[in-house]
């Protein structure tokens, strides 16, 4: 499991963790204020914003030839990019020395820290521990855009991506120049568009509407590739190794700097 559904809403399960941990901490900090007359709340919640504000700095300046050209998506967090050890280091510099001179707080604010910590890596463990076998790339048919069939797994072979679209969902199309970009610049990886339920008219329409080059943009009529590797919503999308292995799953939108970091670990 690696979502949580809330109605119509698909949250990632590692933004509900981060949550969870956050309340747990605070919650924690609030507790011992009303037990023991120390409140080390403010001091954690400026630890939480320096860490978050880091983690999310360090991840753009990783990318800074990404986000120089469109500065403003710096402030765009939606698809999780950040770098947690850098926020975490950062967050427990802030932290000792918030309290390097009221050694009265230390220990509440240790016992918060530890009760967010044990939610989230509690949380991450279970995760792992629930989560069945990574399933092999599916074998099943694709149709092209021409109409011909072709078997998805003989587009493997190599570390591949499997994007899970449809031209109704505006993240799948607000994603699309950063896969045309990553398709174009990795040649070595494949990228396979498989589009859902959807006719072939309608997808070479949407192409040729917003001018997209994409190469392997097949179809799945029928909607079986969403059922198979159990695709909660679109767009979804699954980085395979060479083995045809699934490495990681992505649902929602990307953009092109966090792509860029997936795309990394299956090289």
């Amino acid at each position: 499991m690696d979502v949580v559904r809330l109605g119509p809403l698909i949250i990632p399960l590692s933004a509900v963790l981060v949550v969870l941990a956050l309340l747990a901490a605070t919650t924690t900090a609030d507790w011992l204020r009303r037990r023991r007359g120390f409140d080390a709340g403010t001091v954690l919640w400026r630890m939480i914003v320096a860490g978050f504000v880091a983690a999310r700095a360090v991840f753009v300046l990783k990318h800074h030839d990404i986000y120089v050209k469109a500065p403003w998506s710096a402030l765009d967090i939606r698809d999780g990019g950040f770098e947690p050890v850098a926020g975490l280091i950062v967050a427990c510099v802030i932290g000792a020395e918030l309290t390097r001179r009221r050694a009265e707080l230390r220990r509440p604010l240790l016992a918060s820290v530890l009760a967010g910590g044990a939610v989230w890596i509690g949380g991450l463990l279970a995760a792992q521990a629930l989560a069945p076998p990574r399933p092999p790339l599916p074998d099943l048919m694709v149709r092209q855009l021409d109409g011909s069939e072709v078997a998805l797994r003989s587009l493997g072979g190599r570390p591949l991506v499997v994007n899970l679209w449809a031209t109704w969902c505006p993240p799948c199309r607000r994603e699309m120049p950063a896969m045309q970009a990553a398709q174009v610049a990795n040649p070595d990886i494949g990228f396979v568009f498989v589009n859902q339920g959807e006719s072939g008219t309608v997808v070479r329409r949407f192409l040729a509407t917003q001018q997209l080059r994409l190469q392997n943009v097949v179809i799945d009529p029928a909607g079986q590739l969403a059922a198979r590797t159990g695709a909660a919503g679109y767009p979804t999308t699954l980085f395979y190794d060479a083995d045809g292995k699934l490495r990681l799953r992505h649902v929602g939108e990307l953009s092109e700097a966090t792509l860029r970091d997936k795309l990394a670990s299956l090289q």
